[in-house]
Parts: C-alpha cells; structure tokens; sequence
C-alpha cells in the first residue's frame, strides 16, 4: 500500500512539472498594457520643488538614474593673492595646492606629495575614498586694502547623485579660510553620507628634502570640547583620536627645529556631525601596504539619513599662519591656547579639579609679549626691544635686588664667626643651629633675605625668556643693521652685520661666549656665602651656560647677556656705595 502512494506521488510531480515546461514554452503570458503617452502641448511637468535644508523627510518626484562615475571635470588653479600669503586653490576636491607666506620672509607652508591637504572626500562603505572634481568660479582672485574680500565657488557631484558645493571666502588681513560646505541629495532614495578633509605631515623628514625652508611640523595638538587645556603630542608618538573637538592642529617650526613651534595648520569644524581627527597613514588607507610613516589630522562628518531633496550645510576654519597670540584670539574657539606658555606644577588635587596638570603661565606672559611689541612699535627693532624690556625690569626689581645683595654681604661678614660655632657646637648641630641664628638675629640679618626677592622675580624673569620662546614676531627679524629705512633713523634698519635672526643661533658664537663671560663675572663678583669649595665649583657654571646657549635663539641669549651685564652694575654699584650693613669682628665667647 506505501509503495503504490509514493510511485503515486512521484508520478504526480513530474506531470506537474510537465505541464509547467509545456505552458512556459508554448503559451506564454501576454504582456501588460502600457500607459498611453501624454502630448507635450496638453500638460507641463511640475516644477521641482527647491533643495531644503536637513530635516524631515518628504515626496519628491523621481529623477532618472545617475551615473555610476563623476563626470570628467578639466582640472584648473585659481591663484590668491593678498598682502599676508599668495596661494593656488585647485579644482581637484577644493585642495590648497600652495601656501606661501608672506612673513619675515617668504615660508612655503605645502610640499606637495609630503606635506599639505588633500581636499574634501566622499567616504563610501565598500569603496575607496573619492575627492571630487569642482568648477572653480574665477581663475584668480586679489585683495588689498581696496578689496578687503573675496571667495571663490566650486561645485561639483560624485556621479552618485551628490552634488557638492563648496564656498571659500578669503580676507585680506587674515590667515583665515571660511570654507561652507554644502551636500545635497538628487536621488530618489535617502542616502547615508560621510565626508572628511584632511593634512597630512610627515613624521619623518626625508633626507632629498632637508632643503625645504618651509615650517615642518612638530606636534600634534588638539583642543577637547570642555577642556581648559589642549593636548599636544610629537608627530612620531600621535595616537589615533576622534571626537568632539574645538580644533585640531598641527605646531610646526622653522628648521633647524626647536622644541617649541611658531606656525600653525588648524582646522575648525562649526556644522552639525563634524568631529576631528588624528590617525596615521596606515590607519587612513586601511591597510592598502602603504609605510606608516606620515600622520593626518582632519574633519569629518558623518550624516547619517539624507532624504531626497534635502541638503546639508557645514563650516570649516582653516587657518595657515604664524602663531601671534592676538591673531588666534581673533579667530575665535579657543585657538590660542595652541601656543605652549608652560607652567608651574599644581596640587594633584588642583590639577583634578581644573583639567590642568600646571598652573597656566600665559597670565604673565601675555602681558610681556604686549609690552614687547609696545615697544617695538616705536622702536621697530625686536633686539632694542628686548634691551629696553630687561632694562625696565631691572629698574622696577632694582630695590629687591639691592636688600638681597646686602643680605648677602652681611651674611658673607658674619660667616666667620659662623664657622666659629659650626666647630665648636660640631657634636651638637641644633645647638649650632640655635647659636647661629640668635648671632643673625643680634646683628639684624635674615638668613632668607637674599633669597626671598629672587623668589618675586624668578615669574617675571620665566615670563620674558617663555615670551621671547614662543614669539613668532622674532623670525627673521635682524638685531645690528646700517642704513636707512623710511623713518630716517639711519642706526635701525638697512642692511643686517650681526645677528641677522633672533630667532636663530647666533652663527659667529659672539653672543653666546659674551653671555658666558659676563656670568662668570658676575659670579666673581657676587659675595660667597657657604662652602668656599661649593663656590669654586659654581664657577663652572659659566662653562656649561655658554655650551647649552650655543643653539638657543639669539634673542634669547641677548636677554640672558643684558641682563647679567645690568646685574654686573649692581653689583658694582653695591660694592662701591657701601650698601652692605658692617658687622664687627668679635671672638665668640666660651659659655659656661
């Protein structure tokens, strides 16, 4: 009975599947009716509704299919010129193709194929990252003081129904770049867009470019959304990063490069979905086989649903120029908590509570930078400047100097007499430490007096050597000069003798070996108080500056060396004018 049923089923399927073949070859179905076309001159098309910005979703007529690839767009510069930089914007994804500035002399900010951007890309899941091709409006652009503004308009799609737009508008008294960027959707379907633009730098400088005498990076810093202190790391040791972020930057040097930088590459995200970035070539290219040997910092945004019809808008800040603390105020979000002004080491439970493992020192140093380029601005020479800032510094630390030396002559007089109850309390140091400070006492003297006003004056001091550091106004900027400039003051311009960049090592080693001398005078000079033998070692020290103030910048060394040589009169003065008060010789009695 089972096998009959199942000889029935079988039998069943393959008449079934017969009959199927049968009607699918010989009786196929007739095709549906199609709409009947519709006469031009009976009815007009509805106008497209205008492109919206992002928002809620709704109807859109149907457009047809776009291509697969962009269309092939003639590749074109656009030059900007203006008094600060000359540049060359070109059509291949909007990228700055050059930057030169125009500042103590002419700095390539961009070598291409090694250092610069690489204009906005179009990231699809799956694909490799696309930079757009745009129309440029104008082939060049000039601004001055008669034309204060101008941009520049590119626009541009991805054959994959973005269209992109791109609005780059220039100022003629900034370093600044305002870049809106505008993403719309002409597809009929809702799409997932991410987007980025990128500089990327070397970590390591290759040798056939030594010759490049533009800035070459230095750190990495970024700056949190709520964080009172931006974080700065060496290009070579950057750790991938992206986030909410005020801006993220690259700090870059002229060679031969220093610790601290006087240029910046930042970029500024101000639209909705934008975060910054930091990650190494390796990481940017997803493991295409290419050497690790470059970083890239960056804005991306990501916009997750993009119905038909709608479009995105953001902004990008960039700016390329020198690190001057009163022009990155000016731009706003914070940016010039980019330059590194140092600090004093707080309590952890302080360096918890404010973000900020030191005390910031900018409080003291901004206002020295303000007074330098005061004077500066009457005496157009940055070495008279800083002559005339550490002489009006001594002049006001001038009393507190003058109770620290005779301090130290008194105790210099009473160390005799010291050394009399160091040996005969030697078995009992706190009775000899008892004895010594009643004989002080008797005779008027603080044993901290000569140390408690230099105290006051080492934030005063630490402010002008971080200020001349982190100074970009010293590049280029000569010290000795003949001739004559446009005011008629033969002695401060015309053509440079000596130390023709304070912002370099003095390459004749004069300054230096004057620096050294002057302190080994001043140390001469200076009373000895302590261990004679500790002094004699001290005198070395003169040895050791000079070595170290070789490779510091001149203007530095000029600061060191004028001030040793006003601290030389002082103590002239001091010696001279009997300043000190006289302590009488007497034989230390035997107690009882």
């Amino acid at each position: 009975m089972e096998r009959n049923l199942i000889l029935a089923l079988l039998l069943s399927s393959v008449l079934f599947a017969l009959f199927l073949f049968v009607q699918a070859r010989f009786f196929p179905p007739e095709p549906l009716p199609s709409p009947p076309a519709q006469a031009p001159a009976e009815s007009k098309p509805a106008p497209a509704p205008p492109p919206r910005v992002l928002g809620p979703s709704s109807a859109r007529p149907a457009v047809p299919s776009l291509p697969a690839e962009p269309p092939e767009v003639p590749e074109r510069t656009a030059t900007v010129q203006t008094p600060l930089y000359r540049a060359a914007i070109t059509s291949r994804g909007g990228e700055i193709q050059s930057w030169v500035l125009d500042y103590r002399g002419q700095k390539p900010m961009i070598l291409p194929g090694l250092l610069g951007p690489s204009g906005l890309r179009i990231l699809r899941q799956g694909r490799i990252p696309r930079i757009i091709g745009f129309r440029l409006s104008a082939d060049s652009l000039k601004l001055d003081k008669a034309n204060p503004q101008g941009q520049l308009e590119l626009v541009g799609d991805d054959g994959s129904g973005l269209r992109i737009t791109q609005v780059l508008r220039f100022q003629a008294d900034s370093y600044l770049i305002e870049r809106e960027i505008r993403v719309e959707n002409l597809k009929a379907v809702a799409e997932t867009v991410e987007a980025d633009l990128s500089w990327v730098a070397p970590t390591q400088w290759p040798k056939e470019q030594e010759d490049f005498r533009g800035p070459r990076p230095i750190h990495v810093v970024n700056l949190a959304e709520n964080a009172f202190w931006a974080r700065r790391e060496y290009v070579g040791t950057t750790e991938k990063f992206e986030g909410e972020s005020r801006w993220v930057a690259f700090e870059s040097g002229v060679a031969p490069i220093g610790q601290n930088g006087v240029y910046l590459t930042a970029l500024i995200p101000k639209g909705p979905g934008m975060k910054a970035f930091t990650e190494t070539l390796s990481e940017r290219n997803a493991g295409q086989g290419k050497d690790p040997t470059a970083v890239a910092i960056g804005v991306r945004v990501s916009i997750r649903e993009l119905s038909p019809g709608q479009a995105w808008k953001g902004t990008v800040l960039s700016y390329l120029g020198p690190m001057e603390y009163d022009r990155l105020t000016a731009v706003g979000a914070s940016l010039e908590k980019a330059i590194y002004f140092g600090g004093l080491p707080m309590p952890e439970s302080w360096a918890s509570r404010y973000g900020a493992p030191t005390f910031p020192m900018q409080w003291i140093v901004v206002p020295t930078l303000w007074l330098m380029h005061w004077v500066y601005s009457f005496i157009r020479n940055y070495g008279i400047a800083i002559i005339v800032l550490t002489v009006v510094t001594k002049v006001l630390f001038f009393p507190l100097t003058v109770k620290s030396m005779a301090s130290m002559k008194a105790m210099q007089a009473l160390q005799p007499q010291a050394n009399a109850l160091k040996a005969k309390y030697q078995k009992e140091p706190q009775r000899a430490q008892r004895e010594m400070m009643e004989l002080y006492k008797k005779h008027g003297v603080n044993p901290m007096g000569g140390c408690l006003p230099m105290v006051v004056q080492i934030p005063i001091f630490y402010a002008l050597y971080v200020a001349l550091s982190v100074s970009a106004e010293l590049q280029n900027a000569p010290f000795i000069r003949i001739g004559t400039v446009p005011s008629g003051i033969p002695w401060l311009g015309g053509q440079c003798l000596w130390v023709c960049d304070l912002a370099q090592q003095d390459p004749t080693y004069v300054l230096p070996i004057l620096m050294g001398v002057s302190m080994f005078v001043q140390q001469k000079m200076s009373p000895t108080v302590g261990d004679p033998r500790q002094a004699q070692i001290m005198l070395f020290m003169p040895v050791i500056f000079t070595f170290m103030f070789l490779s510091l910048p001149s203007g530095l060394v000029l600061y060191w060396f004028v001030s040793n040589m006003l601290q030389i009169l002082q103590q002239h003065y001091m010696n001279r004018g009997g300043r000190s008060p006289k302590v009488p010789a007497k034989e230390i009695k035997q107690k009882q």
